[in-house]
């Protein structure tokens, strides 16, 4: 499980770096953990993949927590291959206290990723994370739906998924805020590349928020969508592509992409129309529940 939530930060983190460091002279990383930092060495360690493109720049990375006195000087390896302008700041302590540290290293008004790794979503603890420009937070948890506290927070896109292992643990809760189509459409890329066994040998399953458990690979079943895209045409009627593929994207687990294969599927199928009837299935297409009216008879 740990280690299927430490490849999604991973790969998040590659998509981020690039496009802060483009938009900004600074950005922040900022990783909180009321559990296991374990997943800091690895956020590191993608850093100094980016050497080059630092020069110039200024990245601050910032890790708060409990991981006791042995912390320090286990990040203090890969810390050492970090070009100068990356700051690594190691803060002991409670996700809490996140609001005092981000304000304390100047976050505000720049790129700001933040990783809050099982920690309680209080409002306080969210508005921090929004300082950003732009702001993106990534959040994993237990038994609490995450959803409606970064909506309220501010954050326009928002995206959840459940972690389900096989061996019968617990369920984890992962769920991405950003104002960013192409940083939630990373997200949900870097969702279904996530090796499902992981290096802890655990198999993970996720279950859509819509309901269902899902296989994790690259072409994901499309069953369990073909029932959210129609229930969604009922729930509001007519709907273009483009607003279909933001539900899936942000309404479930798929990926927009999937969301056109579906609705191909479901064309085929003859359980929704379109209109117009041909051509390219494009963004302005509108789709409609139930299949299409029977020719008349000329006779």
């Amino acid at each position: 499980m740990d280690a299927v939530l430490d490849g999604l930060l991973v790969r998040q983190l590659d998509h981020w770096l690039p496009g802060a460091l483009h938009r900004s002279r600074r950005a922040t990383l900022a990783l909180a953990y009321a559990g296991d930092p374990g997943s800091a060495e690895a956020a590191l360690r993608v850093v100094a993949g980016f050497a080059d493109r630092l020069r110039g720049r200024r990245l601050t990375v910032l890790v708060l927590a409990d991981g006791g006195p042995e912390l320090p000087a286990r990040l203090g390896i890969v810390e050492a291959g970090l070009p100068g302008d990356v700051a690594v700041h190691v803060v002991p302590g409670d996700p809490a206290r996140l609001p005092v540290v981000l304000k304390a290293a100047g976050a505000a008004g720049a790129p700001l990723l933040t990783l809050l790794d099982d920690a309680a979503p209080t409002p306080a603890l969210l508005a921090a994370t929004t300082t950003g420009r732009p702001a993106e937070v990534l959040l994993t948890g237990t038994g609490t739906d995450l959803r409606p506290a970064l909506t309220a927070a501010g954050f326009p896109l928002v995206a959840e998924v459940e972690l389900v292992p096989a061996d019968g643990t617990p369920a984890r809760l992962v769920a991405f805020g950003t104002g960013l189509d192409k940083s939630l459409e990373a997200f949900k890329d870097a969702l279904w590349a996530t090796d499902a066994d992981g290096a802890d040998g655990i198999a993970v399953r996720y279950r859509d928020p819509a309901g269902g458990l899902l296989d994790v690979g690259a072409d994901p079943v499309t069953g369990p969508l073909h029932d959210e895209l129609l229930a969604e045409l009922t729930r509001h009627g007519p709907r273009t592509v483009t607003e279909l593929r933001r539900h899936a994207l942000t309404a479930t687990a798929y990926r927009a992409g999937d969301a056109g294969r579906a609705l191909a599927e479901l064309l085929d199928a003859g359980l929704v129309t379109r209109d117009p009837e041909h051509g390219r299935l494009g963004g302005d297409v509108l789709i409609s529940a139930g299949p299409a009216p029977a020719a008349r008879s000329t006779a």
